[in-house]
């Protein structure tokens, strides 16, 4: 079947937001961050179908690129994570857990929360699910550039696994390289590497303004 599916082009690979309905839902379990939900879906010719989901508020991750030596990095923070059972390299990041802020203002909150930093320059990188069958977490992955510090006396001060972040700049084209070798294994790591690489190489034609509408995210579509 599949070899004589039809060829189609990069404009017809567009997500489309149209959740079909939902006959019954309930809550499964509570969490600190997250619950899970069961749903009772009905997929039409697909029968009706009872799925168990996270909810999850959605998160910003950032890219923050500066110039040492002429050559752009980016800025890479080593940290403990307990479910993955090990320490990780990681892009900032952080939740969209203040109601009301917009998720370009979270990013830069979360990125001089975690490293100590404010950027001049915004722009929407690339967006994902974390595993869109079962934890359907909204990311936002924002560009970050024209990088200065938080001034003394206003950083914030760390706890559990943030208060052991290890930060470290590295050339992005090394980090290419270490995501396709498989030393770093953090989703939204790989996404923001991969996309700010292949968006410096057509010139930053593809980035979106820091605003621009996020119809993947449940709470944000039209």
């Amino acid at each position: 079947m599949s070899l004589t599916a039809p060829v189609g082009r990069g404009s017809d690979l567009t997500d489309e937001f149209d959740p079909q309905p939902t006959l019954d839902s309930r809550v499964m379990f509570e969490g600190m961050i997250f619950d899970v939900r069961r749903d009772t879906v009905d997929l039409g010719a697909g029968g009706v179908v009872e799925r168990d989901y996270i909810e999850h508020p959605g998160a910003v991750v950032i890219v923050a690129l500066r110039p040492v030596a002429g050559i752009e990095h980016v800025l890479l923070i080593r940290q403990y994570r307990h479910p993955a059972g090990g320490h990780l390299w990681e892009l900032p990041a952080g939740l969209l857990d203040v109601p009301g802020e917009p998720p370009w203002q979270a990013a830069a909150r979360e990125l001089a929360e975690e490293v100590d930093l404010r950027a001049a320059r915004w722009h929407v990188l690339a967006e994902s699910f974390a595993s869109p069958g079962a934890f359907p977490e909204a990311a936002r992955i924002f560009l970050a550039r024209d990088l200065s510090a938080v001034p003394d006396g206003v950083t914030h001060e760390r706890t559990g696994e943030e208060a052991l972040i290890r930060p470290l700049w590295v050339p992005l084209d090394d980090a290419v390289q270490a995501v396709l070798a498989g030393r770093v294994h953090n989703a939204s790591a790989i996404i923001g590497v991969l996309a700010a690489a292949t968006a410096r190489s057509l010139g930053w034609a593809t980035l979106r303004p820091h605003d621009a509408p996020w119809p993947a995210h449940p709470a944000r579509r039209g």
